[in-house]
């Protein structure tokens, strides 16, 4: 087989609108780097958009699944429960940030995550209204779409969503919108939409990240954790692509000094394997009665295993003080091609391992250079890159490498990088 031939396969079978970036098929991987079906190599920069932080196939997380498939695969937690799925929601309520003491789920997307963080508030609550903020992302699901502030593609055409959904702007300072103003909008939408009292949850990235991997001001997390407190609200964090050391912390609110109520967890947390989870404080996650919550294949075994040895990775290796190195060497080499390129790159941008550049026409800050960004993106694999793209308009270039990378491999690919953008820009 070819990656050609494997494409034209593809597209006979499978509906467009689960499309591919790269007509690159994998037949191998192995942490920072794969290799396609024709032999060809790559430097991942994209870790499958954020899940594999301790590499590809890393030998702990293997051996772990592969110890677990020769006991059992599947019992549904929720029918005969097991050791390891108790062991993870231990840990992981540990980790969580904050003191208050905590319980966890598990379900298997992180847009299930989501969308049982809206029904555990609600049931807390007892009320309706759930704002989100202008370019987040929560999934793909009708209620995550309603949240998602973003049309295309992820919206268009999937309408009518779910009522009682709001949204307020994120502040970027780049597009100068400030916190001041992101609050202001909040109390806006209390004098004009709906009253803080019928709030069940504010949902937040840290990070925002189809958005365009805008942080969040410490100030904005600070100023909704008071501003919930206040009103009785539940503060999310949606820290799916965020967590598990991504951000040069285990979980990016941690930054802020903030606890949220409620925290989204996936991506990151298994190495590839399908597991979620929602942690938070007992007394809200509580709120559901039994049977409330679940489902068939939430807190897989395979999954809880093999998150059990990520955690393990990330202790054992430093991931978590790696990211920042990670993040520090690349900020570095971005920053020399944005000074050979100023009115082209408007800002380089990292929270720890989650890094980003902006790419603009003509210097002008309001002028996504969206169609750089999609031919920069097009011929990275011919460079023997994997690169995504995200952004409100599609004009940012976001760097996620496996936590696990070594110094040498990051600096071959900024240079394959370099000459990429180069090659299209000069």
């Amino acid at each position: 087989m070819t990656n050609i031939s494997l494409q034209e396969r593809k597209v006979k079978v499978i509906a467009r609108g689960q499309g591919n970036v790269y007509p690159v098929y994998v037949d191998r991987a192995d942490n920072a780097e794969l290799w396609d079906v024709d032999g060809n190599r790559y430097i991942d920069f994209g870790t499958g958009i954020a899940v594999c932080n301790t590499g590809h196939s890393h030998p702990k997380v293997v051996a772990a699944v592969k110890e677990q498939l020769d006991k059992f695969s599947h019992s549904c937690v929720m029918v005969n429960p097991y050791e390891s799925a108790v062991e993870l929601a231990e840990k992981l309520t540990e980790l969580a940030p904050g003191d208050s003491d905590k319980k966890a789920i598990f379900v298997t997307t992180g847009a299930e995550a989501v969308e049982n963080c809206v029904k555990i508030a609600r049931a807390h609550t007892g009320r309706r209204g759930v704002i989100a903020f202008n370019g987040g992302f929560h999934g793909r699901t009708n209620l995550t779409m309603a949240l998602t502030g973003k049309i295309s593609p992820y919206k268009h055409l999937f309408g009518p969503f779910p009522g009682d959904i709001y949204h307020a702007p994120f502040p970027t300072e780049l597009h100068h919108v400030s916190v001041k103003a992101s609050l202001k909008a909040l109390e806006n939408l209390f004098k004009v939409d709906i009253a803080p009292t019928d709030v069940a949850a504010i949902i937040v990235e840290p990070v925002q990240g189809e958005g365009g991997f805008y942080a969040a001001p410490a100030e904005l997390l600070q100023a909704l954790r008071a501003l919930c407190d206040t009103h009785g609200i539940v503060l999310i964090a949606d820290e799916i692509q965020t967590g598990f050391g991504r951000t040069g912390k285990m979980f990016s609110f941690e930054h802020a000094e903030v606890e949220p109520d409620l925290i989204t967890m996936a991506k990151g947390i298994a190495g590839g394997f399908p597991i979620a989870a929602v942690v938070g404080k007992s007394d809200i996650m509580d709120a559901p009665l039994p049977g409330g919550l679940g489902g068939t294949y939430g807190g897989s075994p395979v999954g809880c295993v093999a998150a059990l040895a990520v955690l393990e990775v990330i202790e054992e290796q430093g991931l978590v003080k790696r990211a920042d190195q990670i993040g520090q060497i690349f900020n570095e080499q971005l920053s020399l091609l944005q000074s050979r390129y100023p009115k082209v790159i408007a800002e380089v941008r990292n929270q720890g391992a989650m890094i980003a550049i902006e790419l603009v026409c003509d210097g002008d800050n309001e002028q996504p250079n969206t169609k750089l960004t999609q031919a920069i993106i097009a011929k990275a694999a011919e460079h023997g890159l994997i690169l995504l793209a995200c952004g409100f308009y599609g004009n940012v270039i976001r760097f996620l490498p496996a936590l696990t990378i070594a110094d040498e491999l990051i600096y071959e690919g900024l240079d394959k990088f370099t000459q990429l953008f180069a090659e299209l820009t000069d």
